[in-house]
């Protein structure tokens, strides 16, 4: 395998009348940059990747993700790419498309969701790049969490960008809301209060497509959902049917958070951060624009029979 700077392992070939621009993929091993780069394929681009391990991006990844082997022309295999990314990444690349942030991992999302990617954005400005696509988060802006914050950071500084910005924030997807299916199965619902948040989760197949659909064309800001708009409460009684187990809803008060962040904070700065996203957002409608055709029911239902 090769090095950033020093060219790119290619498993395609790469004179094909028919690709229709390359695209630089980053955050390309997790859940939409998985279906982002199947949906890049099928659409005629030419995909470049970037991953930290080519054998754990090319085997198959989680929440019924594809595995990217043969649907990646260039990979570019940075361990660390802060300290080793460099201007050669960007070379030949006609849109850079970002679903890279922090989640679960242990990272700090100062270093992932601001600062890696405006390292991007830079070598992407200085190549004269045609478009950044960037998938955000929707209401970064009221967030108090280093996750919500560094996220709107770098989506301020996008908008600011000589090249075209696009900013996609999902209502929130179907992969966060595993853990209430699993959380049903053991008979057992959670929710801040009566659940009634509103939201409208998508599935990540149908993100890529409204992102891919989207890419290259006009500069803009787009809060999209899936097909349903749901309470939390919906989506907790929709996992108990799928489950097939007898519904039990424990309120939580919402007045809980406080203490909740209290102990966080108290765990480290990643777990606070972590908390604090999750707890806003379960506080924080945020049904958007519904687009797509998979439904939450669906995915549970899937999930009920063994599909992960």
């Amino acid at each position: 395998m090769t090095s950033p700077g020093h060219g790119f392992d290619s498993d395609q070939n790469r004179t094909s009348p028919e690709v229709r621009g390359t695209v630089l993929v980053i955050g390309a091993t997790g859940y939409i940059g998985r279906f982002a780069i199947a949906r890049l394929k099928n659409s005629g681009y030419r995909v470049r990747a970037v991953a930290r391990d080519r054998n754990r991006a090319e085997a198959p990844g989680a929440h019924q993700t594809p595995a990217l082997r043969a649907l990646v022309d260039e990979w570019v295999i940075a361990p660390d790419p802060l300290r080793t990314v460099d201007a050669s990444v960007m070379e030949g690349v006609d849109h850079v498309f970002s679903a890279l942030g922090v989640t679960r991992q242990k990272a700090d999302p100062w270093d992932v969701d601001f600062r890696l990617n405006l390292k991007y954005l830079q070598l992407a400005e200085q190549q004269e790049v045609g478009s950044f696509l960037y998938v955000g988060v929707m209401a970064a802006e009221a967030g108090t969490s280093a996750v919500a914050r560094a996220k709107h950071a770098f989506m301020q500084v996008l908008r600011r960008s000589a090249v075209v910005s696009q900013i996609v924030n999902p209502s929130g997807y179907f992969s966060d809301l595993t853990e209430i299916f699993d959380l049903a199965k053991r008979g057992v619902g959670l929710g801040l209060g009566e659940g009634g948040t509103r939201l409208s989760p998508i599935h990540g197949e149908d993100l890529a497509r409204f992102c891919v659909d989207k890419l290259g064309g006009e500069r803009g800001i787009w809060d999209v959902g899936g097909p349903q708009v749901l309470t939390y409460r919906d989506v907790v009684d929709l996992a108990f049917a799928a489950a097939g187990t007898a519904p039990r809803y424990l309120r939580v008060p919402p007045g809980i958070q406080t203490p909740a962040v209290w102990v966080a904070d108290r765990l480290g700065p990643r777990t606070a951060s972590l908390t604090r996203f999750f707890l806003e957002g379960l506080q924080t409608d945020s049904a958007a624009t519904p687009y797509g055709v998979r439904t939450l029911d669906e995915y549970f239902a899937q999930l009920a029979q063994g599909g992960r």
